[in-house]
């Protein structure tokens, strides 16, 4: 049975992506984004939703109507890398014309070029790529802690801190703090952690399990400690949000770009992935959101656009990452479909999400 809706593009000029906030410039009196430059290009209408806030909810969202061959109002949907792998696995995503991307096949960095579960970039494109470590209110916490074993156990921070929603983000942190490589784990060493988990929860250690809201209690002093996400401390508007490299390391991931079965604009959709795989679209984009960027070729136009980004080499970092500190960063082992079932089972009940 095939998936496939009759492609509306060339006679109905919309296109609707779900993604997550803080992902894209938006217009102000003195700058054009590039998402209304798209719009004027291609003469195009995007519904930009933000309504991804955590992987495993969009997905509960969605997964209906994509187990039954139909539509989910949107074009293109923008999910971590993990999500992405196991949808394009389900079928659940429409393949891209590579004559219709040039820009990605030609521009992309090499570390994300062949992921294994696509690795001819058939079905996926990173929007950006981030590091998942920790972040502090330097208003309210002017000491924070230096290791992840510190952050889960130390007493001042006892119901002052949130952690992720995101299984693979917490968990791969809680493994780190414990000394395993979350890249490559057993199933003790994940019991371990969850009990390790289940333990900080109970003791009140925790506050929260978040999703992306979590910026907004560490503004507002309601945490002064998160596991948080690089892009979103490095963009934020609250001088007194910080990022910080854990001294056990960094999980690094990538949101991916995809084009769901029964997407009715899927050349506006290729023509999306291929806008923002020009260089100059992506150093507008990554100056706004401080994400690393997945296109390579970048850094003249950065430079023009934000000189002073070179003198803060640990911003820069987080932006067009040195191989040292990549160095420092970790992915998160994949997992089977019975793993999937288990761990996020394993996790829920730990988070109550």
């Amino acid at each position: 049975m095939s998936c496939r809706a009759v492609d509306r593009s060339a006679t109905d000029k919309r296109f609707t992506i779900s993604t997550w906030t803080e992902y894209i410039d938006t217009d102000t009196k003195h700058h054009t984004s590039t998402l209304t430059d798209f719009e004027r290009h291609f003469g195009v209408k995007v519904d930009y939703r933000t309504d991804v806030t955590d992987n495993v909810i969009f997905f509960n969202k969605v997964v209906n109507q994509l187990g039954s061959c139909a539509p989910i109002g949107r074009d293109m949907i923008v999910l971590t890398d993990w999500m992405a792998s196991r949808m394009i696995q389900m079928g659940w995503i429409q393949p891209m014309d590579p004559a219709r991307v040039p820009n990605l096949h030609q521009n992309i960095i090499s570390r994300l070029r062949a992921p294994a579960w696509d690795p001819e970039l058939k079905y996926s494109a990173p929007w950006q790529a981030g590091f998942t470590g920790l972040g502090y209110n330097s208003k309210y916490l002017p000491n924070p802690p230096r290791t992840l074993k510190e952050f889960f156990t130390r007493p001042d921070l006892k119901g002052k801190i949130a952690v992720q929603t995101e299984m693979r983000d917490t968990m791969g942190l809680v493994l780190l703090a414990l000394g395993y490589d979350p890249s490559h784990f057993t199933q003790a060493q994940w019991d371990e952690g969850i009990t390790f988990l289940e333990k900080a929860k109970a003791s009140g250690q925790i506050r929260a399990f978040s999703g992306q809201e979590y910026t907004d209690d560490l503004s507002a002093g309601n945490t002064v400690a998160c596991i948080a996400w690089s892009g979103d401390m490095a963009a934020s508007a609250d001088p007194h949000s910080r990022f910080l490299v854990p001294d056990e390391g960094l999980m690094i991931w990538s949101d991916c770009m995809l084009i769901p079965n029964m997407a009715s604009h899927q050349r506006i959709a290729e023509d999306w992935v291929n806008w923002y795989y020009d260089p100059r679209q992506a150093a507008r984009l990554v100056d706004y959101n401080y994400y690393v960027s997945p296109v390579q070729g970048i850094e003249p136009y950065l430079r023009k656009l934000d000189p002073d980004l070179f003198k803060d080499p640990d911003l820069l970092n987080l932006i067009m990452p040195s191989e040292e500190y990549l160095s420092k960063t970790y992915s998160f082992m994949a997992l089977s479909e019975a793993q999937i079932r288990d761990y996020e089972g394993d996790f829920s009940h730990v988070s109550g999400v």
